[in-house]
Order: structure tokens, then C-alpha cells, then sequence
């Protein structure tokens, strides 16, 4: 491997000072057009590649911005996946039902894309860490020693150490309400969205005992969601509390499980509000091949607006939340805050929308 080259190098067989080619590389408007020309011929003829932790010094910045969630999937540790030169081809039959369900979690996929986005429009890097286990401590601290600021789902940072981390780079919370703290906040209408969806299916299809299906006990988006689903019943003279609520845990897996359950103990509910659209699918993957009828027998909905719920048999009524611009906004707070850190509090509330489709409304 041949020595790398170096600025001063660059700078050496271009003619010109360290400083124009540090102006080339960062402000080339700045620089004369044939000077500019020949130092990126001399970049390109050497090879230079700019050191990052360099710039990040002289600029006090690394460039980079941080995205932390919590672990996303069912799945366990994998084995270690091995160098291999295998070449042979396998045919199998693709048995659907098969009970492997390991659906990707859209809702993550999507803030993600959204976040990346909006940090390569303004010339940053994305830094992703999923939390696994049950210390995120190791690898928050970590995030937070590389990057100029952080966005993390609320929640899923324990309070002493989210403020731990803010006392060196602004943070930025995904989800939930703002609990009596200064952090910069982004989150969708989840309590407008959901009471909506109830209220709907109130008036228009005369529900007056929906079952719902929660996330996790700690989750801030559920927490909202449930509030609004409470919302319509008292405003419809229902009284929530009287009604089972069932504990998803925002899993399609889980959601297969309490759909069998269900039907093993002899009876649906007319109506099963869902907490997001995994939760829903998992109790349409259940529902059809058992012959229950959707919507006939028991509507179901969900909530986020993910790919799958457009494409599911029946297709599925839920509130689409703007996951993308959700982590977009999340990197503006945060760029605002590195431009203005004295500025107040942000806390953007991005809007929703009901979506009605097959498995409430029946043909649509």
C-alpha cells in the first residue's frame, strides 16, 4: 500500500500555500477558477483524500450527526457468519405461514431514511446506533464523543444520561411530549390522529366496545395513541375503562399470538384498534387463513402508515404518520441548535392523516 498523500503534499505539487488547497476543498468559489483547476488535478494525481478528524479540529466539528434507537427487531444474537467461497444454489418451496415472521420495522427504516436525508443536504454524515441488550449507556456515551449532535427516540435513554450526554452536544428527542425539559422536541399528532380514527369508527360504524391493542408500557408514541383512543369513547359517553386493553408490544409476532388466543377462547370484538400497523398485521396474518372475515366479522386498524398495511389482504385503515419528515425534522432541530444554541426550546408537531380502507370500510 503506497504512503498516503498528505496536504502539504497536494499543496507542494500545485504551486500554491496549504491554505488555498484547504479553500479549494472546503470553499472552491472562493478560489480562482485555474487555480482551483490545477490544485483538484494535483488532489486528483496524488490521491489526497482529506483527513476528517483534521478538519474536525481546525473546525472544532466533526460533521458527523447522531441517530440512536433502541433495538429494533425480534431477532436473537446471530451466529457468526463465516468466509466462504459457495458458490452452489439452493431451490426451496417458499411456504407462506410458515411462523418465521421477521417482518423489517418500516417505522425505523423510514425516520431513518428521512434523517440521513436531510443530514447530507447540509453536508453532514449520519452516525446510526441501535441499542441492544439492556445497557444503551456504552454505546449513547460513544455516539456522543463522535458527532455534533444527537437525536434519540424518547425513552429509550435513561433521563441521567440523555442529560449527561446534553451538557456536551444538543439533543434532539423523536416521539412523545416534552416532560418539564429544555431538550429540542419533534413528534407527529398522535393523539389527534387516533382520536379521529375512533371517532369514526363510532359514528359510522356504531362500535361502542373496541378492544385495544397497545405497545410497550414505556412507549410515549403508544402513550398518546391510547389517550386519543380514551378521548372519542368519553366524548361518546363510552366508558373506556371498562374495556380490555391487550399488550402488543408493537409486534406483528406478539399480534399473531393474541389473535390466537382470541379465537381460541371463542370470540372477537367487533373492533381492534391497533396501536401501529405491525400490530394489525399480525392479527390479519392470523385472521384469514382462520376464516374471519375483515371487516365483516371484526375490523381492524392500525397506525404509522407503513408500506405493508397498502399492500395487505384486506388493505389496512390506519393513520399514516410522515415517518420520513419526522426524522428530517429532527436533523433541522438539531442544525439549529448548532447554529443558535441559545435559542429556545424547539418543538415541532408534524400533522397525520386517517387513511380508510378495506379492513374497516369494506369495499372502498
Amino acid at each position: 500500500m503506497m504512503k498516503a498523500s498528505t496536504v502539504y503534499d497536494v499543496a507542494a505539487h500545485a504551486g500554491v500555500s496549504i491554505a488555498t488547497v484547504s479553500r479549494v476543498l472546503r470553499r472552491p468559489a472562493d478560489v480562482r477558477a485555474s487555480t482551483r483547476e490545477r490544485v483538484l488535478a494535483s488532489v486528483q494525481f496524488l490521491g489526497y483524500v482529506p483527513s476528517a478528524s483534521a478538519r474536525g479540529l481546525a473546525a472544532r466539528r466533526t460533521g458527523v450527526l447522531g441517530l440512536f434507537f433502541p433495538g429494533i427487531d425480534d431477532e436473537g444474537d446471530s451466529a457468526e457468519v463465516p468466509f466462504v467461497q459457495d458458490m452452489s444454489v439452493e431451490i426451496v418451496v417458499d411456504i407462506p405461514d410458515s411462523g418465521e415472521v421477521r417482518p423489517p420495522n418500516l417505522y425505523f427504516d423510514e425516520v431513518l431514511r428521512g434523517s440521513e436525508r436531510e443530514a447530507w443536504r447540509h453536508g453532514f454524515a449520519l452516525m446510526v446506533g441501535v441499542g441492544r441488550g439492556t445497557n444503551p449507556a456504552e454505546m449513547v456515551n460513544d455516539i456522543a464523543g463522535r458527532v455534533d449532535g444527537m437525536a434519540v427516540l424518547a425513552c429509550s435513554v435513561p433521563d441521567d444520561l440523555l442529560d449527561h450526554v446534553s451538557r456536551r452536544i444538543p439533543v434532539v428527542l423523536i416521539a412523545g411530549p416534552r416532560r418539564g425539559d429544555d431538550y429540542d422536541h419533534v413528534s407527529v399528532s398522535n393523539t389527534e390522529g387516533m382520536r379521529a380514527l375512533t371517532e369514526h369508527l363510532i359514528e359510522t360504524h356504531r362500535i361502542t366496545e373496541p378492544v385495544y391493542l397497545a405497545g410497550p408500557v414505556d412507549s410515549p408514541d403508544d402513550a398518546e395513541r391510547y389517550l386519543g383512543f380514551v378521548q372519542a369513547l368519553t366524548a361518546a359517553g363510552i366508558d373506556a375503562a371498562g374495556l380490555p386493553v391487550l399488550r402488543g408490544e408493537f409486534s406483528r409476532i406478539r399480534a399473531r399470538h393474541l389473535a390466537g388466543e382470541m379465537l381460541a377462547a371463542g370470540g372477537l370484538p367487533r373492533a381492534l384498534v391497533c396501536g401501529n400497523d405491525q400490530m394489525a398485521l399480525g392479527l390479519l396474518d392470523v385472521f384469514g387463513p382462520a376464516g374471519i372475515r375483515v371487516p365483516e366479522d371484526v375490523i381492524v386498524t392500525g397506525f404509522d402508515g407503513i408500506e405493508a398495511g397498502r399492500l395487505s389482504t384486506p388493505r389496512l385503515t390506519t393513520v399514516h404518520q410522515p415517518m420520513a419528515d419526522l426524522g428530517r425534522a429532527a436533523m433541522r432541530a438539531m442544525l439549529s441548535r448548532l447554529q443558535h444554541p441559545d435559542q429556545p426550546p424547539i418543538t415541532s408537531r408534524l400533522p397525520v392523516k386517517v387513511l380508510l380502507r378495506e379492513s374497516s370500510e369494506g369495499t372502498v
